[in-house]
């Protein structure tokens, strides 16, 4: 069994046909599914896809894109939403210099929120990071030295020096379709010398669908693709890079209940 680690299964391409989308990932073999938020004014909607189905959990946070569009985050407001059995994380959060969408301030401002709530609460943080390696380390360093919160670096596509740092501090690295891509060698790279212990997949659906998908909409199924391509960099089997990824998860992810 494989877990989605990170989907949005509330967005256009996967919600209007969301029960055939979540048959089909169990045809897979695709076990678990964690869909993700992006907006606190949108939590509901993403935790009703999570209580619908028994295999589906979700988190709660606010995307760096929209962290000046969604105003009063605070860590008292995402952990109050942290009650419901079904959500399990927090974020996605994190800093995204690509797209510069909101102005860096207000995501680091919304970012430490999250940590705060991560910190508190003890479940595990996932984190967008893009063309920000840098002042990403020095936070997760500087607020890890303040007190431990679990953390995920989700859809790595960063340098290695980012990831080596996380993982120095107890992070673990989440890998999407982006492993399967023809120009990603430097990320594969990476990877080949993280320790599968802190390694788990992801679909990042309805976006970054794996070769022989690429081009189409994303979907959980697909996460079978992503994992077969983490065997071959690691030189493992498949039936190993499932059994360790599965577990990582729920590691990670403690207030998911054990299979």
């Amino acid at each position: 069994m494989l877990v989605d680690s990170h989907c949005h299964l509330d967005y256009p391409g996967l919600v209007e046909d969301i029960d055939a989308v979540v048959a089909r990932a169990g045809e897979a073999g695709i076990g678990r599914m964690l869909t993700i938020c992006v907006k606190l004014s949108e939590f509901d909607r993403v935790h009703d896809v999570a209580k619908r189905f028994d295999n589906v959990w979700c988190t709660v946070g606010v995307h760096p894109h929209e962290a000046d569009s969604e105003t009063g985050v605070t860590a008292a407001r995402i952990i109050d939403a942290t009650n419901s059995p079904d959500v399990v994380g927090i974020g996605e959060t994190g800093l995204d210099y690509f797209y510069d969408n909101a102005p860096r301030d207000e995501q680091k401002t919304c970012f430490l929120a999250h940590i705060e709530a991560a910190r508190e609460t003890q479940l595990p943080l996932i984190i967008h990071a893009r063309e920000a390696d840098e002042d990403m380390a020095e936070i997760l360093e500087a607020e890890h030295a303040k007190g431990a919160f679990p953390f995920l670096l989700h859809c790595f596509s960063s340098g290695p020096e980012l990831a080596r740092r996380a993982v120095a501090i107890g992070g673990y690295v989440s890998l999407s379709g982006i492993i399967t891509f023809k120009k990603a060698d430097d990320i594969r790279e990476t990877v080949k010398q993280l320790p599968l212990e802190r390694l788990l997949v992801e679909t990042d659906a309805p976006y970054l669908a794996p070769v022989p998908h690429r081009g189409k909409t994303n979907e959980p199924a697909f996460t079978a693709h992503t994992a077969a391509k983490l065997a071959e960099i690691k030189g493992v089997t498949p039936e190993e890079i499932e059994e360790i990824t599965t577990a990582n998860f729920h590691r990670l992810f403690t207030k998911v209940p054990p299979l």
